[in-house]
């Protein structure tokens, strides 16, 4: 029985008509256009992959958004992409397998099971790049500097840029010496800044003292470029490790405030965003007319590993379609004239002259929408701004009155 409102689609998939197509297409041109001058190229992953490739690294989130179907061939489970970094990870690894640094970047729809809180989309469409084969901040600050370049070209300049360390709080849980159970428990409780529940958690662990009041302290490390000597005092008891990665995060803002002088930069020491496949560096982009993330990205070294060979590794990524939404490009063909032609065989003129003139304005780049015989709707009604008209032995173009 065919269903009553057959025009409805899933809760949370959206499709997308001709203005908004249109602007979206017009953008992910710009942005990969972009990708391409900082030496980005472009690799398309499959939609649909094994799910062991698709998880590979990543946390039990990432598992609950995936929908899984079962390979009617191979009998294997197989899941439809909800992050294409993992996939990404095995171009550069399993396939291209080079020794120096290699940049790749992607853009396509991506699926998951349950929508954005905000958005509400379940169908984003993911565009990204990656860098591998260096593990200096040099290319954390090269990932960091494109994504808020690709921020500016999609119209959003009222950027805020918030860092963080996951280093910090892994040093921190092994110096504890957490079982993964514990760890990922304190886990949850910092993502949620549940100060109560962190406190009673504390409270009932039999680990070293000094540890478990630099753990408590973790939320309340955020704010501006004062943090990071804040964090120093807070964490003197803390390894090496978490030294290094407060340096290590330090040295990166100076390099974006030296770049950028305007950029409005805090921090977040208990910021645990993508933990379970980051290893250093998170960071995240804000506007004010959003409450979540534009953008965000981090480092994350050896994800290579389950496909054979481990490199360093940092990149980011967005939601083509949030940007389009959020940003104040215009679309592009608004500025490209539109032009109504007659079709052939409406006027007694030699239809080759039309035909040829006709190519010659599409080779150019306008759009030319040719009349049908016997079609409804003139120039107006089919959004042309221009007529093409013949006078004086030539078709000419003649702009319609706005």
């Amino acid at each position: 029985m065919q269903q009553k409102d057959s025009w409805l689609l899933p809760e949370g998939i959206g499709e997308a008509l001709p203005q908004e197509a249109r602007c979206l297409e017009n953008l992910r041109q710009t942005i990969l256009q972009l990708f391409v001058c900082w030496g980005y190229e472009l690799v398309i992953p499959p939609m649909i992959d094994f799910i062991d490739s698709l998880l590979t690294g990543s946390g039990h989130d990432l598992d609950l958004q995936t929908f899984k179907l079962t390979d009617q061939i191979s009998g294997e489970t197989l899941g439809f992409r909800a992050d294409m970094t993992p996939q990404v990870a095995r171009m550069d690894a399993h396939h291209l397998k080079h020794e120096w640094p290699t940049r790749l970047c992607y853009v396509g729809t991506v699926l998951h099971t349950r929508g954005d809180p905000l958005e509400k989309t379940r169908s984003p469409m993911q565009v990204g790049a990656e860098l591998y084969g260096h593990g200096g901040i040099e290319s954390d600050v090269e990932v960091i500097c494109l994504m808020l370049e690709m921020l500016a070209q999609s119209g959003l300049l009222d950027v805020h840029l918030d860092l963080g360390h996951v280093g910090i709080f892994r040093a921190l849980s092994r110096q504890a010496g957490l079982d993964q159970a514990t760890e990922g428990t304190l886990f949850d409780v910092l993502q949620r800044k549940a100060k109560p529940e962190l406190e009673e958690l504390m409270s009932s662990l039999a680990i070293n003292e000094d540890v478990k009041a630099m753990l408590l302290k973790l939320p309340e490390l955020n704010g501006g470029k004062d943090i990071i000597g804040k964090a120093r005092l807070v964490l003197a008891k803390a390894d090496e490790q978490v030294k290094q990665a407060l340096a290590n995060l330090e040295a990166v803002a100076e390099q974006l405030a030296n770049r950028f002088p305007n950029l409005p930069i805090s921090f977040d020491v208990a910021e645990l965003r993508g933990y379970h496949y980051h290893t250093g560096v998170v960071f995240a982009a804000f506007v004010p007319t959003i409450g979540r993330e534009i953008a965000r990205g981090g480092r994350y070294d050896n994800i290579g590993a389950v496909f054979g060979r481990a490199r360093p590794a940092t990149g980011f990524s967005a939601d083509l379609k949030l940007l389009a939404l959020q940003g104040k490009q215009a679309a592009q063909d608004e500025r490209i004239q539109r032009i109504f032609a007659p079709c052939f065989g409406g006027i007694k003129l030699d239809d080759s002259l039309l035909n040829e003139k006709i190519r010659d304005l599409r080779v150019q780049g306008h759009c030319v929408i040719q009349q049908l015989p016997g079609q409804i709707g003139a120039a107006e009604e089919m959004g042309c701004t221009s007529v093409l008209e013949f006078d004086n032995q030539n078709w000419v173009i003649r702009k319609l009155k706005d």
